[in-house]
């Protein structure tokens, strides 16, 4: 998938990606990370998800990678914080109190760049990559990160009747992109309240990956 389609997306407003609230699965499952306050967690593909400010405000730190700096600038907008921006290598580094967000191709992102990392929120990056790309990202984000837990939520619904992103995600991929550092636990399968983008019947899931 071409980095000028979520760059269109953005433009144009088309966003229905983005939730109004935080993720209520995020809100059950965080302490399933068994973080301590002040640890850093990392959202790949982040947007401008209300769920960075949810994490602030549980005193958490957070570390974000978003191709889209329309998003990053709303984002901060929104948290009502001026950032300092920077480059980072070949990305731009936004970044507040406790709070860093780095615009450009992930795949650019590097570990040093990056910082350290005590797990990964993973809502919204690999529903988002079409499969020839998801091992390549399972792999970047697990190098980056040096291999930090994860909470990782997917989608499981009829690719047939709707076209992604999100696209479906079923257990066996999740297993056969993370097993090889990851052990993987299925927290949590839920419906979607009013179906996919309201279209078709679909699970969110909800899983906890530890390294092995």
């Amino acid at each position: 998938m071409e980095a000028s389609f979520w760059h269109e997306r953005w433009s144009a407003n088309e966003i229905g990606f983005h939730q109004s609230k935080p993720n209520a699965l995020l809100e059950k499952h965080i302490g399933d990370l068994d973080l301590s306050s002040g640890s850093r967690i990392f959202l790949p593909l982040c947007g401008k998800t209300l769920d960075i400010g949810w994490l602030l405000t549980k005193e958490y730190r957070v570390a974000g990678a978003e191709l889209s700096e329309t998003a990053v600038r709303q984002l901060f907008e929104e948290l009502g914080v001026t950032p300092a921006i920077a480059p980072a290598g070949t990305l731009t580094r936004y970044s507040a109190p406790d709070i860093d967000i780095f615009v450009g191709d992930i795949f650019e992102l590097s570990a040093d760049h990056l910082g350290r990392v005590d797990a990964i929120y993973d809502r919204a990056a690999l529903v988002a990559l079409p499969d020839e790309m998801r091992r390549r990202y399972a792999r970047q984000v697990t190098e980056i990160t040096d291999t930090a837990p994860q909470l990782l939520l997917t989608f499981e619904y009829d690719q047939s009747e709707m076209a992604g992103p999100p696209f479906s995600i079923d257990g066996l991929t999740v297993k056969a992109l993370y097993d090889a550092c990851y052990s993987s636990t299925l927290l949590e399968k839920s419906d979607v309240t009013g179906g996919l983008k309201g279209r078709v019947t679909a699970d969110e899931i909800a899983w906890h990956l530890e390294k092995t």
